[in-house]
């Protein structure tokens, strides 16, 4: 929500939310706080729970345990149709019978709303969403960025207080998508609504929300900006999961507060010692290395020797993988013209102590990576 926006929307508040199917545990103990009016993202792979916890706010799944509010009263036990949610789906649901203003009509007929009112707030919602000109089709005559649209205004036009979203745009081909992602931050900003969108999609989750809160095997792993998860990961799958990243390994040794590890024979340091103990991996984003031909410069940097892999125009500058002498991959991306290299290259992995994310290992990390 803008600084000194009024909000309408309303509070979220999850605590110790679980939800078990037999055995399996798809919830274990979700606790979350959304402000009103806040763009929240629940982001994480396939199966983390991310979806369950909308569903649970929605009413359309039942927690086996735990607390839920929603603007500051219990919603637990109310049915899904009388928490006065909006919400939008992957796949549109639209009445293919009816036309697309019936379709957005359609929430406010069911609140009494009737005659110049109802037709005002169809069109002021249609409006909204840029499709006051398509009233008369149907859904079978729009495209799925359209309907997709049309899902939205019917979400709106009875004005709640909340806004779900389950992977809206996941059908949509990529321009299309960046497109209405932007028109959907555009109509939070207008609205004031509290949105709670849930996506797998990483960059989605970084253009649109205030906050993200990344799900990993039915836990919270970490909640923050987009800046925050990219630049200060708490764990080692959230430093995977939010962008490019190298893990290196090795045997690790730590003096003081500095800590090094051996991969294959080379030492690499930094100034940096975990807080909790654990054994510790070190973690950089591919704009903190530069690459370098055999023994050239380096200037006290670390110093990685390997191969290159791929190398991949990408018309702002290139990504390069890196393999390195014990099997794993350096992500390396630069936007130097000057920095040409071809697959197949010897290369030395050049970067600073002071730019490594020194993390606990886990074995966990990698395992719903999908």
């Amino acid at each position: 929500m803008t600084s000194g926006q009024e909000s309408r929307g309303a509070a979220i508040d999850l605590r110790s939310i679980s939800k078990a199917y037999g055995s399996f545990k798809a919830l274990d103990g979700v606790s979350l706080h959304i402000e009103a009016g806040e763009f929240m993202t629940l982001l994480g792979p396939s199966g983390s729970g991310k979806t369950t916890t909308l569903n649970v706010v929605a009413g359309f799944t039942e927690a086996s345990s735990g607390a839920l509010e929603v603007g500051g009263k219990s919603v637990v036990g109310v049915p899904a149709h009388k928490r006065n949610i909006g919400v939008v789906f992957q796949h549109y649901a639209l009445f293919p019978h009816m036309t697309v203003s019936r379709n957005v009509a359609y929430p406010l007929a069911l609140r009494g709303v009737a005659g110049a009112e109802r037709e005002r707030r169809v069109r002021q919602a249609l409006d909204m969403v840029k499709m006051a000109d398509f009233g008369h089709r149907f859904p079978s005559e729009l495209s799925g960025g359209q309907q997709q649209r049309v899902a939205l205004a019917r979400a709106i036009v009875f004005d709640p207080p909340l806004l779900l979203m389950d992977e809206p745009l996941g059908a949509l081909d990529k321009k299309l998508r960046e497109w209405l992602q932007l028109e959907i931050k555009r109509i939070h900003r207008e609205l004031g609504t509290t949105f709670v969108y849930v996506t797998h999609d990483q960059e989605e989750a970084l253009v649109l929300s205030d906050r993200i809160a990344v799900f990993n095997r039915g836990r919270i792993e970490q909640i923050g900006t987009g800046r925050e998860l990219y630049d200060e990961p708490a764990t080692l799958f959230v430093g995977k999961f939010i962008g490019d990243s190298t893990v290196l390994r090795g045997a690790a040794a730590t003096s003081g507060q500095e800590t090094a590890i051996e991969i294959s024979g080379q030492m690499v340091t930094t100034a940096k010692r975990l807080a909790n103990g654990g054994t510790p991996v070190m973690l950089l984003r591919p704009e903190k290395l530069a690459l370098a031909r055999p023994g050239v410069g380096g200037d006290g940097r670390n110093r990685l020797t390997g191969r290159i892999g791929e190398a991949i125009y990408l018309g702002s500058g290139s990504k390069y993988e890196v393999d390195l002498a014990d099997g794993s991959k350096a992500i390396v991306r630069s936007t130097l013209e000057a920095d040409s290299f071809a697959i197949g290259d010897e290369v030395e992995v050049l970067f600073a102590g002071a730019d490594v994310k020194l993390l606990a290992d886990d074995d966990k990390a990698d395992l719903t990576l999908t």
